[in-house]
């Protein structure tokens, strides 16, 4: 069952948004290119994407009905939206980018993972990758200590959610072992103004707990998130406003 809810995720959508731009800085323009969005969510980034870009094609790939189905308002003869896993898809003709923004990091094994987009690529194409990677923030911590708390371990059959990303400089050696001949490969911190602390409950709400909330029958998800904001607020304070850090990977790679 997925738990991803569209609503939930764009309540910071101004947030959210700066990396993706970051990262679409980084891709070079080229004619009539042909590109796919792994992890699109409700594709108005991924229009952005194929109108920046002057796209000749731009497919949009999610595994969330409930995401997708906002994005059938974007779609059109050039700009296509489907339904699939990143791990399972496969195309019969060449992408010039492979582009995603904050999805990779729900998949595994990361070096099998860049072998595979790699593949998907046309011999002059491009990859670009965006990431969060704030494991170590209290925000995250505090949901594996709490995943890790009884009666919620049972509930979770023992899940902690663990992150995938590698350190980077092992992006930037996958990279040049695929043959990638130019790179950019960067951690970068957003700071996130909001009204107070407890408003980091409802930034995880909608990404990282999402992963807890579809083990959990909704009884059990409630005191789970209960329990995470009570240990939360102890951690960094119950503040007015807050300053939330977040750290996000950025990769861009050509041949």
């Amino acid at each position: 069952m997925s738990a991803w809810n569209p609503e939930q995720y764009q309540r910071f959508q101004r947030e959210r948004e700066q990396p993706f731009h970051d990262l679409l800085a980084l891709v070079e323009h080229r004619p009539r290119m042909r590109v796919a969005d792994l992890g699109c969510g409700t594709g108005e980034l991924t229009r952005e994407l194929h109108r920046h870009l002057k796209a000749n094609e731009t497919v949009g790939i999610d595994n969330s009905e409930t995401m997708l189905l906002k994005s059938s308002a974007f779609g059109d003869e050039m700009l296509r939206f489907e339904r699939g896993d990143i791990e399972a898809f496969i195309s019969d003709r060449p992408f010039d980018l492979v582009f995603s923004n904050a999805a990779l990091h729900w998949v595994e094994d990361h070096g099998a993972l860049f072998h595979r987009l790699t593949s998907l690529l046309s011999k002059d194409g491009q990859v670009a990758i965006q990431m969060p990677a704030n494991e170590d923030n209290p925000s995250h911590t505090t949901a594996a200590a709490v995943a890790a708390e009884e009666p919620f371990a049972s509930a979770l059959a023992g899940h902690v959610r663990k992150s995938p990303i590698l350190p980077l400089e092992q992006y930037a050696q996958l990279l040049h072992h695929l043959g990638y001949k130019r790179q950019h490969v960067r951690m970068q911190i957003y700071g996130h103004p909001l009204p107070s602390s407890r408003d980091v409950v409802e930034w995880v709400k909608g990404s990282l707990l999402t992963d807890y909330q579809k083990r959990m029958d909704a009884g059990a998800f409630a005191a789970f998130l209960a329990r995470y904001t009570e240990r939360l607020l102890a951690a960094i304070g119950d503040v007015h406003p807050y300053f939330y850090t977040y750290k996000r990977v950025l990769i861009w790679g050509s041949f």
